[in-house]
């Protein structure tokens, strides 16, 4: 059996696992990664750093459960440890998860697992796919839910210079299936030179599956992004505008990515 064939199998397995064990997610203040994930890992045997930092100079003011932070003036942020486990998995580590609101007191917000499972040389292909699950223990300020979970189908096309990448994510609070929170976000992105590309990107969230959020109470937020591909440092920065009222207005994100060995 071939590698492709494993990675297959390992995906499909385990998505059917994690939709069959149900969930949903309930609002959080906010996230600690403002990112799609577009298929592609760290080697087999290399380990990665990537350094997450989100700013929101005009946010809600608002806490979206009691006792949550409140977005306003908060920077956010983790460090993520990734390691290639194979060609076709990459593990990882979220820790810690931090955050520091305009009361200027910093607070540890939880920690996260996963597993990410893609196409091999994802970079490579004209069509490519894979799915990540996350594991999070969360502080009671940063999710009403101790314990949570991401499933995120990973979906892309190449179109010469032009790339489109879909994560139709599922947030899973162990409720039930018909409580996943439905949050997909997608990219479309145009590549200047073999370093260099500039994207725009839309992370929404509709609400549960049994009945989505009215539309005023729904997320959408926009980025503009732009990117460097580069040695020794990947940077992905980007500006996202709030569409609707339940959105913060303005946030600021940063990812600094690199190999350590």
């Amino acid at each position: 059996m071939t590698v492709f064939a494993n990675s297959s199998a390992w995906i499909a397995a385990l998505s059917s696992l994690c939709l069959g064990l149900g969930c949903a997610a309930a609002a959080k203040a906010q996230t600690d990664e403002i990112q799609v994930y577009n298929a592609e890992i760290a080697a087999p045997g290399v380990f990665n750093l990537t350094l997450h930092n989100n700013y929101t100079p005009d946010g809600i003011k608002t806490p979206a459960f009691p006792g949550a932070i409140v977005s306003n003036h908060d920077l956010n942020g983790v460090p993520e440890w990734a390691y290639g486990v194979a060609p076709w998995m990459e593990a990882g580590l979220y820790l810690p998860l931090y955050s520091l609101p305009a009361n200027g007191e910093a607070q540890l917000d939880g920690f996260k697992l996963r597993a990410l499972f893609v196409e091999p040389d994802a970079a490579k292909h004209s069509f490519f796919y894979g799915v990540n699950f996350e594991f999070s223990f969360n502080a009671k300020h940063w999710d009403q839910n101790r314990y949570t979970q991401e499933i995120r189908p990973i979906l892309g096309w190449r179109f010469g210079k032009v790339d489109l990448i879909l994560n139709p994510i599922l947030d899973n609070s162990w409720k039930g299936v018909s409580r996943l929170d439905f949050a997909p976000e997608t990219r479309i992105d145009y590549n200047l030179s073999d370093k260099w590309a500039i994207a725009a990107e839309e992370y929404d969230d509709f609400g549960q599956l049994r009945g989505f959020l009215p539309a005023r109470n729904q997320t959408h937020e926009l980025f503009g992004v732009i990117d460097y591909n580069g040695k020794p440092i990947n940077i992905e920065a980007g500006v996202g505008f709030g569409l609707t009222p339940a959105t913060d207005h303005l946030t600021f994100k940063l990812i600094l990515s690199r190999d350590l060995n």
